[in-house]
């Protein structure tokens, strides 16, 4: 924060407080005159009870001073004008950074010992499972959902089906360095709309065979066969997905593997490492391991 919107702050927050301090003791030095009294006398219900400028109570103003001296004191011991940092010198990034601390020296150590074994043996300890759960749950949900059945445009983690390849090394690499995958747009390569819905039936077809006399065919060993293979299996190393099986990342409509085709795709599978550290990926990589046996 700059110098100027600190000094802004703080100036806007101590007048406030004044204001609010100055209020309470001037509404309470009203008092009603003998004129106000009479003008009163004809706001009546229930036959004796009039509307009066009286004071309040004492017990009731001394609640709005001691809210006004808290309000001054929390902001001179705590960081809340501006730039000041407060008497206390407390700060949300501390606290968390303390907290943060006090959960690794307390659930380190056992991270530490899941961290040294093997993915093969996390997947025969059920509490190793039960942590990786929740791991989960916390970290990969949003995309992969609930239940790791994956949504448009994220992986089932379930089907034994996997783009990068399913062995415990691959997994644990996907969820430490991240992956990132491109399809890219090939529309401008087409003559015409004519050759787009001939590669789209191409595509749609190669899970029942490859259909070498289509015209598609040539366009596939020019545009696809670097990435997707000579028979249309996919390349683990790249990322890219078999098309002769029956599962479709972004959809199997026609709509859809069109978009594909001509505006390309990007995923991306963010990189954990920084985030939850080796030992967590790995009870987290031996989970997701786990789902698909």
């Amino acid at each position: 924060m700059s110098n100027v919107w600190s000094w802004f702050v703080i100036i806007g927050t101590v007048v406030t407080l004044l204001a609010c301090f100055w209020l309470i003791v001037w509404t309470n030095r009203q008092r009603a005159s003998d004129e106000e009294i009479k003008e009163s006398e004809a706001h009546v219900w229930d036959e004796d009870v009039r509307e009066l400028n009286n004071p309040l109570p004492m017990w009731w103003l001394y609640l709005f001073v001691i809210t006004v001296v808290w309000g001054a004191g929390y902001l001179v011991w705590y960081p809340g004008m501006g730039g000041y940092e407060g008497v206390s010198g407390w700060s949300q990034e501390g606290q968390y950074d303390a907290e943060v601390a006090a959960a690794e020296a307390e659930y380190g150590p056992m991270f530490a010992a899941y961290g040294a074994m093997s993915v093969e043996e996390l997947i025969q300890d059920e509490d190793a499972l039960g942590i990786g759960f929740s791991l989960y749950q916390n970290y990969c949900s949003q995309c992969h959902g609930s239940t790791a059945q994956g949504a448009r445009g994220f992986p089932n983690l379930t089907d034994g089906e996997w783009q990068y390849g399913g062995t415990p090394a691959a997994i644990e690499h996907s969820i430490n360095a991240g992956r990132v995958g491109v399809m890219p747009a090939l529309g401008s390569t087409f003559a015409n709309e004519e050759e787009i819905e001939a590669m789209v039936d191409y595509t749609l077809a190669m899970q029942d065979g490859m259909d070498t006399s289509s015209p598609a065919h040539v366009k596939y060993m020019q545009l696809c066969i670097a990435c997707h293979g000579a028979d249309g299996s996919g390349m683990e190393a790249l990322g890219a997905p078999s098309l002769v099986d029956d599962v479709w990342l972004y959809g199997s409509s026609r709509t859809e593997v069109r978009k594909s085709i001509v505006e390309g795709r990007n995923g991306v599978m963010p990189a954990h490492a920084n985030l939850i550290g080796p030992d967590r990926a790995r009870i987290l990589a031996a989970y997701v391991y786990s789902l698909s046996r």
